[in-house]
């Protein structure tokens, strides 16, 4: 498997001081708009099946009645742009 290759564009973003989350992935996909969207919500599907696989592995005693929500709280760092 041949390994993947960062763009010069990623490169820059990704190491060229505090990283900026929302360029970084825009990065990655080469500029794409549509293709970061679309990749970000390929994950959070992801994400969201193995939140529902992993609730009906465990017991309600295991997490004292705490059950998994696909509600998103905001990170306390976010910045208005």
């Amino acid at each position: 498997m041949r390994p993947k290759t960062m763009s010069v564009e990623t490169h820059e973003v990704i190491y060229s001081g505090p990283v900026d989350e929302v360029s970084a992935a825009i990065a990655e996909h080469n500029g794409d708009f549509r293709e970061t969207v679309r990749s970000l919500l390929l994950r959070e599907r992801t994400l969201l099946e193995r939140l529902s696989f992993a609730e009906g592995c465990m017991g309600r005693g295991f997490t004292r009645g705490w059950k998994p929500s696909e509600q998103v709280e905001e990170p306390c760092d976010t910045q208005e742009a």
